[in-house]
């Protein structure tokens, strides 16, 4: 039970935030959220002993047990570093928080509740084993995501960025609950764990290439994938501590672990093979390629963010070669060792470098590139965590980046060597696409920190003076340098300790403990194709750097018209002009319009229903007499139905529709039902009473009288109404589709419900809620009657004080 409540926590621990806010004004509110995220860290590192040597926890906690769907939290290797990353850099980031937001500017509880809700999102689709609970974490994680990044929600940027995220991602969402309802079809279970076991068998059937097609929408669209990468800039709008935490270490990376955690299922596929790698590295060269253009230093690492998720995605998608044998086990194993390793590399950097980029844009009131430069001297602390960082992503020693991006293009050169799935031939695009694209990086990771602080200090284009930040805004960034330059001296520790353990977790088939892994990482392999692709990058990187001014104009060249985000906004504002006219067309303010437009519908498809189906049959056998005075109650409901349409008195209607009320009730006497006689004339006795009691204060209905035109068209709709009904009842009573529920009733009334009278039992027990609700709806419209009553007696006593 404790390992499903860890999930939880940070949601239960959101409910006090704003009492905390609230109440204790002194503190800022951080510091009491900072023990949530530090603690759930604490605890997960516990695990990583007994997982490093293979060992997984399950846990299951009923949820909906009628529909088979439980909370189910599998901890494995995978699943391990995914939660390590969420409540530590979280724990990181909300430390960060406490010093970049003003306790006294900004409205604290919304952000932390938001993000707390944001953490127990993402462990909670980290550590699902259930599809369908996956599933709602997966969209608690855009929902959550959308409150964060519209966070600013007076400006406007901020809230056009979280729109567009929450389509985005809810859509793609949506896509892969479809591919999820295709697997469960498939394999006749919602578990991950045994979908994986009966993998080879699903592979011929002609559902599963949907369900890959739609699962990896979901996961394209969540990790900025092209085309779908352009909420991911917008989203930049957030603050830095959400930019820090949700799109370098968590949120994008969840299509990232979608891909890895669904490998072992789809792996067998050539499409997920040549979709997932070959999508990947799009995205790897259209963000690193646009990351030139930005001026704003959260626009260049979005940009640089979408690129490196593109790299472990096309890793991802090399490491699936692995399971096809034919030699590719030995030469491609790596691949997803590396996807790893970069997965947990990125993170420390860019994290870093999100943190910087907010403060410098504390520290100076901007981020804008062009007006920066010369704050090296000002800033050294920031500018070593900078240096340190963006060394790092371009791929360089000494620094976690050199390590995972030299077994990445390992994996892009060993592609070309399989002569299956056509890599033999269309693989030698890979990797020069991916050394193309590595030049950029490097350039990007130059550009972003050099032109930052160093060269000319122009203080005039500065909004603040610019100073050193507080140490305390210092720290987490400083942290998270510290491990890039750590794990690059002891990258087989990390690799024996948190990778490997992953590894075994996507590649199951091939290995049966993470001791089997046998990778070693090594910084100086000789002089190998990769160092010769490495060198080239740094000497064509370096040249393009500085004669960066002299071809940075190219990307205007590129016409808006053409891009991905105008198209996007072509569609949104077609949508909302084409609703929009299609709204004005039936919304006319009519309650007539209103009334026709549904009962012609319902008339429509349920008379079109009866017929289709075949389910109309009049039978008169078996019918009780009708006797006379039935025929007198029927005309009496006839006349007072009429009288209530065509009074020209309100009180003539009221006291029509009240014979129409207790005509019905003596119907239910007749048929032995004094129970519902009863309840009948209650209901009908306070209905006229309230009636009455609100028409008498509206105004007298005048003297002129109105003729009303015939309009077939409502002629027919009421016909229409009138003969389903009809149809309806004459079915009901002439055959049974189905079996009667009054058996289930007559047989469980006392044993299971405990009373005697089955219409009683029914209102109360089985339809208990159904009940509550309306005697709930009469008595909100009773008070509603009264406090408009009193109202209104209260303007005529000031209107007659003030006469």
């Amino acid at each position: 039970m404790l390992q499903v409540l860890y999930i939880f926590i940070p949601m239960l621990a959101a409910i006090f935030v704003p009492f905390l806010y609230k109440s204790i004004k002194n503190i800022h509110t951080g510091w009491f959220v900072l023990a949530v995220p530090a603690t759930l860290a604490i605890i997960y590192a516990s695990y990583i002993p007994k997982v490093a040597d293979g060992e997984v926890f399950l846990e299951e906690l009923p949820w909906i047990p009628s529909l088979d769907i439980s909370v189910v939290s599998y901890i494995d290797g995978l699943s391990l570093l995914f939660s390590l990353l969420i409540t530590g850099i979280g724990s990181l980031v909300v430390l960060y928080s406490i010093f970049y937001l003003d306790k006294h500017k900004e409205k604290l509880h919304n952000f932390y509740v938001y993000l707390l809700l944001f953490m127990t999102a993402m462990l909670g689709v980290v550590q699902s084993d259930h599809l369908i609970t996956l599933y709602f974490f997966w969209e608690l994680t855009s929902i959550s995501s959308f409150l964060l990044i519209g966070y600013w929600y007076n400006r406007d940027a901020s809230r056009l960025g979280a729109l567009k995220s929450m389509m985005i991602t809810v859509g793609g969402g949506l896509m892969m609950l479809g591919g999820f309802i295709l697997l469960y079809l498939m394999g006749g279970t919602y578990s991950i764990r045994e979908l994986i076991v009966m993998a080879p068998n699903l592979v011929q059937d002609p559902l599963f290439t949907w369900s890959l097609v739609l699962i990896l929408l979901g996961a394209f669209t969540k990790s900025a994938q092209f085309p779908f990468y352009i909420w991911l800039p917008d989203a930049m709008e957030a603050p830095t501590p959400v930019s820090a935490y949700l799109h370098s270490a968590t949120m994008v990376k969840a299509g990232i672990y979608l891909v890895a955690r669904f490998t072992p299922i789809f792996a067998a596929s050539e499409l997920w093979i040549w979709l997932v790698t070959g999508v990947g590295i799009l995205t790897l060269f259209w963000g690193s390629f646009f990351a030139v253009k930005q001026t704003d230093l959260k626009g260049i690492l979005a940009f640089s963010t979408v690129s490196q998720l593109g790299l472990i995605m096309s890793l991802l998608g090399a490491s699936a070669v692995a399971f096809h044998g034919n030699g590719a086990t030995d030469s491609i194993k790596f691949a997803a060792f590396a996807a790893i390793f970069h997965l947990i590399n990125h993170a420390t950097f860019k994290g870093s470098l999100f943190m910087i980029a907010g403060i410098v844009d504390h520290e100076t009131g901007t981020r804008d590139i062009r007006k920066l430069g010369g704050l090296m001297s000002i800033m050294p602390l920031s500018f070593t965590v900078a240096a340190i960082g963006s060394l790092s992503m371009a791929g360089l020693p000494p620094f976690n980046g050199f390590l995972s991006k030299e077994m990445f293009l390992t994996a892009m050169l060993a592609l070309q060597n399989f002569e299956f799935f056509g890599f033999d031939t269309w693989g030698a695009l890979f990797p020069i696409i991916a050394w193309v694209a590595s030049i950029f990086t490097f350039i990007y990771s130059f550009y972003f920190v050099f032109r930052t602080f160093t060269g000319k200090y122009t203080p005039e284009k500065l909004p603040h003076k610019p100073h050193e930040a507080p140490i305390g805004m210092l720290i987490s960034p400083m942290i998270l340098a510290a491990l890039v330059v750590t794990i690059f001296f002891i990258p087989n520790f990390v690799g024996d300790t948190f990778v490997k353990p992953a590894v075994q977790a996507i590649q199951p088939f091939l290995y049966d403990s993470p001791k089997d892994i046998d990778i070693h990482v090594s910084a100086w392999h000789g002089i190998t194709p990769e160092l010769l692709m490495t060198i080239g990058i740094v000497i064509i990187g370096v040249l393009l750097f500085v004669a960066l001014p002299k071809w940075q104009s190219i990307y205007e060249k590129f016409p808006r018209a053409l891009t991905l985000n105008n198209a996007y906004d072509k569609i949104m504002l077609g949508l909302d002009v084409g609703l929009n006219r299609v709204s004005r067309l039936y919304m006319t303010g009519s309650m007539r319009h209103y009334l026709l437009y549904m009962f012609s519908s319902i008339a429509a498809i349920v008379i079109g229903s009866l017929f289709v189906k075949d389910a109309f049959t009049v039978s008169f056998q078996d019918t009780a007499p009708i006797r006379p005075y039935e025929i007198i109650l029927v005309v009496v409901l006839v006349i007072g139905t009429s009288i209530t349409i065509l009074a020209k008195s309100r009180l003539t209607a009221i006291i029509g529709l009240g014979a129409v009320g207790y005509t019905v009730a003596l119907f239910f006497v007749i048929f032995n039902a004094p129970d519902l006689a009863l309840t009948q004339l209650v209901i009908e006795t306070i209905s006229v009473a309230l009636f009455l009691l609100a028409f008498y204060h509206l105004p007298k209905l005048g003297k002129r009288e109105e003729r009303m035109r015939f309009q077939l068209n409502r002629a027919i709709v009421s016909i229409a109404v009138g003969v389903m009904v009809t149809l309806i009842a004459l079915s009901a009573q002439s055959q049974k589709l189905i079996p009667t529920i009054s058996k289930y009733y007559e047989e469980t009334v006392y044993s299971k419900a405990g009373g005697g009278n089955i219409v009683n039992v029914i209102l109360v027990d089985y339809r208990g809620f159904d009940t509550l609700f309306e005697i709930t709806v009469l008595a909100i419209a009773g008070m509603a009657i009264l406090a408009m009553i009193k109202l209104r007696m209260n303007r005529k006593e000031k209107s007659h004080e003030n006469k």
